[in-house]
């Protein structure tokens, strides 16, 4: 009998232990989350979509989905104390999209849009696309809050969307975040076309004039002019608009280099790691899956075409009205949204296919930079009157 009862005792135990395991507490939710996490990493290797962003979200959408018990185990990035839920604080509390900011404005070079301030009207026409998906969705029965972190997906800005999402709509951070940087990874994907059907081909050839030298005093007094214009004008958006003049200081200044290489190396790395690993494993099957994230998603489809088209449609109403010496190749409007560098490298490799000596990439650094500046303002307007 004891014999018998050490082998029952020993057949409970085994069976209350497969309780525990993943097999037991898988949903078809969870293989398809863990299926979406394997395509980014695929994505980010194979086709080199945005890797430093996918891999680490990819791999996070993998630890997210791992099915366990919830019996008080600690281990679920929603679980108050868990080691990801103290790491995840960093995404819910607003903290981590500033330091990404920081590390921007760190290694951004200005000089394109303060050599041609015109530029950065395609930059604030880009932004259009935000304004659409938001009314957008209140059609579609979000509320303002809802729908204003949701419209902030058309800037195209990661950082900005975690930030706008964790103020206005907690609850829907993990899709607005993930949709924000697929449409973000896929730039190479989704503008080409859009650029291609609203042009011609009279249009893709204009070549404009050399950017004119910049001096070291006007890189400098930038980020100093830039913040109080920007901030005193929409001062709920000071973490982001702050940390972005002031890691671009760091860098012109000339007398502060390890501050401002730190902060455009292993800061943003680290902070990159941590904030794309846990906006990755905040994709938990059980609060992810629903209607409210396809319609995000399709949101966010939408909001990013019209800022592409926004950005092109504005370059070619502009030259309808200066002279033919000074007009703006239309196909760096793509790059009024915030997707650093990669849709101004996108305006390189479409105007290089229209005339294989027309560089357009500096001339386009000039919005895309401008559209890192838009997004921010933005999401300082929706904040400041969406949470009054």
């Amino acid at each position: 009998m004891e014999k018998n009862g050490f082998f029952s005792f020993l057949i409970d135990n085994l069976k209350e232990f497969l309780t525990y395991t993943g097999f037991a507490n898988m949903t078809t939710g969870h293989i398809v989350m863990i299926l979406v996490g394997l395509l980014f990493i695929y994505l980010a290797i194979k086709k080199e979509y945005e890797p430093l962003l996918l891999i680490p979200i990819g791999f996070g959408i993998l630890i997210g989905n791992i099915p366990f018990k919830e019996v008080g185990l600690m281990v679920g990035i929603y679980e108050q104390g868990s080691v990801l839920n103290t790491l995840y604080g960093g995404v819910t509390q607003g903290w981590y999209p500033p330091l990404i900011f920081l590390g921007i404005g760190a290694m951004t070079d200005f000089s394109a849009l303060i050599s041609n301030p015109k530029l950065i009207l395609i930059g604030a026409a880009a932004q259009l696309g935000i304004f659409a998906a938001y009314t957008s969705a209140l059609l579609l029965g979000f509320d303002p809050s809802q729908a204003g972190a949701i419209g902030i997906i058309g800037g195209a800005d990661g950082p900005t969307a975690i930030f706008l999402s964790s103020k206005l709509a907690p609850n829907m951070m993990g899709a607005i975040a993930i949709a924000a940087y697929s449409y973000m990874a896929l730039v190479p994907v989704i503008q080409p076309p859009i650029m291609r059907l609203l042009t011609n081909k009279e249009e893709r050839l204009i070549r404009m004039k050399p950017p004119r030298a910049v001096s070291q005093t006007e890189k400098i007094l930038f980020p100093i002019v830039g913040l109080l214009l920007t901030a005193f004008l929409v001062p709920s958006g000071l973490p982001l608009l702050g940390m972005l003049f002031f890691g671009n200081l760091l860098k012109e200044s000339g007398v502060t280099r390890r501050l401002a290489e730190t902060a455009r190396g292993p800061l943003i790395d680290v902070i990159t790691i941590l904030l794309g690993l846990t906006v990755g494993a905040s994709t938990q099957a059980t609060q992810f899956i629903n209607w409210d994230s396809l319609k995000i998603f399709g949101l966010g489809a939408f909001s990013f075409v019209i800022a592409t088209a926004g950005g092109v449609l504005f370059v070619k109403l502009f030259n309808l009205f200066v002279k033919k010496e000074n007009r703006i190749n239309p196909l760096i409007g793509n790059a009024g949204v915030s997707a650093v560098p990669d849709s101004a490298r996108i305006s390189q490799v479409e105007g290089l296919k229209a005339d294989p000596t027309n560089h357009l990439l500096m001339h386009a650094m000039g919005p895309n930079v401008a559209g890192v500046i838009g997004s921010a303002v933005a999401a300082g307007i929706l904040l400041g009157f969406l949470s009054s």
